[in-house]
């Protein structure tokens, strides 16, 4: 059976400005990864109800999973949760146990529940809460799409704890080789061993050491004996790498 397939939804005007370095693509991938669950897309989008809601709705019927992460804050540019809720077709209001979390967590601190705080309160209906161990308020799964913060520490903590929750395929193995030589000088034996292992990924990534070029030649692949003996053709065809 093939994985789960995903896409990643960045929202956030602050992404496409420039003015925020992205980082939760990057760590949501691996993490994908390691649960067998393939990221097929990564897209940023801007805080536009519109742009969000249209995304949503097409992208959750193209794929298993959608993760977004952004928006889902107490002022007025966070829109996610509403435009989420329009894509699925559903409604959105102040939740019962979401108003519980949020108002306990401010008294405990003594600090005011304002009106501003209390939009992150309101779920979808029928949404699932993704718990957020370091600033309370819950991220949700309205169906196979999955919102959560923006703010790094907090993406990754929802992240741990939802994965879990999602049922995976059989995790991707890459191995590397790395070799002395400019790309186009492997590209033809490569080419030859991709064919060779139909079943497996080869993939090449050029970089410059010393003022040498080089290039990292990676397998990827879900059985593991499959994916060495790809690095054994690898190393067999290019043996000056390391």
């Amino acid at each position: 059976m093939p994985n789960p397939t995903a896409v990643i939804l960045i929202i956030g005007d602050e992404i496409l400005s420039g003015r925020t370095r992205e980082g939760n693509a990057h760590f949501l991938t691996g993490k994908l990864v390691e649960h067998g669950i393939d990221c097929r897309e990564i897209r940023v989008i801007p805080d536009d109800h519109a742009v969000i809601v249209d995304a949503v709705r097409k992208l959750s019927q193209r794929f298993d999973h959608v993760f977004t992460s952004g928006g889902i804050g107490p002022t007025h540019d966070d829109i996610t949760a509403d435009a989420v809720a329009e894509a699925m077709g559903v409604g959105i209001d102040v939740r019962e146990d979401a108003h519980a979390i949020l108002a306990a967590h401010y008294a405990a601190r003594d600090t005011e529940f304002t009106a501003a705080r209390l939009r992150m309160a309101r779920i979808p209906d029928g949404a699932t809460l993704i718990d957020n161990p370091v600033s309370t308020a819950p991220g949700f799964s309205c169906g196979n799409v999955h919102v959560m913060a923006g703010v790094p520490n907090i993406f990754q903590a929802m992240v741990s704890g939802l994965l879990p929750s999602l049922t995976g395929g059989a995790p991707v193995i890459s191995r590397n080789w790395q070799v002395m030589a400019a790309e186009s000088s492997v590209a033809d034996d490569l080419r030859a061993i991709s064919e060779q292992f139909g079943d497996l990924s080869f993939g090449s990534y050029p970089f410059v050491q010393e003022g040498r070029y080089g290039t990292n030649l990676v397998v990827r692949g879900q059985d593991p004996a499959k994916v060495e003996a790809g690095l054994a053709a690898l190393q067999t065809a290019f043996p000056e790498g390391k």
